[in-house]
């Protein structure tokens, strides 16, 4: 693909990123292979999360591109810029030709991002997840790459202000290639969130700030963001607000 976009774009962050004087740490970049298809699979817990996640490919010189939400696509200024990057469209309502998108790109030996989550993760915690990332990775005939971020839900994040304060923390953690044969996807994909929340643990264990009592650190390793089953009922809640809006729209459009 020709990429005049990606480059600058990369270039930008870089230096956005020595401005707000974020450091980084990064374990397991090796497991990104040097050609090839791949899908990687990353944690949801911030806005911010696939402007860092395109990080851990780079020691291997690989851009990726990211199924992101319709909206995007549909903004009048991010949506040139998505399409520039080569980023792949998905529909949550119909996501057959976003699947089949993926699939097309990862035979042509592109690097894929997916959050195999689908929503951010209110519990900070690895949610469980969609079945897609294995079944493209097994119809393509191409490894799983397991990849965990962690800080940038101190930057932007549900339920929380935005806080893009200098000296940040971000910690990128690579997993071992998986090779999802298709034959059991959901046990597959039990596997895939089994390994990401070992990463997820290894992660947490190495940041340089005490998850203990924080906002922003799972239930289980001592913090105080919600369990999984408070996160579903937030989560739920949520989705009846954004329905009630989105019918009361349709109502006065009728209406006028």
């Amino acid at each position: 693909m020709l990429d005049l976009t990606y480059p600058p774009i990369i270039v930008t962050a870089k230096l956005a990123f020595r401005a707000l004087g974020i450091s980084f740490q990064t374990h397991g970049t090796e497991h990104v292979p040097r050609s090839g298809g791949a899908v990687l699979a990353v944690n949801h817990i911030s806005y911010v999360d696939f402007i860092f996640g395109g990080l851990a490919t780079q020691p291997s010189k690989r851009l990726v591109r990211f199924m992101s939400k319709r909206e995007l696509f549909d903004h009048r200024a991010v949506g040139p810029l998505m399409r520039s990057l080569h980023h792949i469209e998905v529909d949550r309502a119909d996501g057959l030709q976003s699947y089949e998108t993926a699939v097309e790109y990862l035979r042509k030996g592109e690097v894929v991002g997916i959050f195999p989550e689908a929503t951010i993760s209110r519990s900070m915690d690895v949610k469980e997840l969609k079945t897609g990332a294995v079944r493209m990775a097994a119809t393509a005939g191409v490894p799983v790459i397991p990849l965990v971020l962690w800080g940038t839900q101190l930057m932007y994040t549900k339920d929380q202000p935005r806080d893009f304060s200098r000296g940040r923390t971000i910690a990128l953690t690579v997993g071992e290639p998986i090779h999802p044969t298709g034959d059991d996807p959901v046990a597959e994909t039990a596997d895939l969130r089994t390994r990401m929340r070992g990463l997820l643990d290894e992660t947490v264990a190495r940041y340089p700030v005490d998850p203990a009592g924080q906002w922003w650190a799972p239930a289980r390793l001592g913090g105080a963001a919600p369990t999984p089953e408070e996160a579903e009922r937030l989560d739920g809640a949520e989705k009846r607000e954004r329905a009630a809006k989105r019918a009361a729209k349709r109502a006065a459009q009728r209406d006028s």
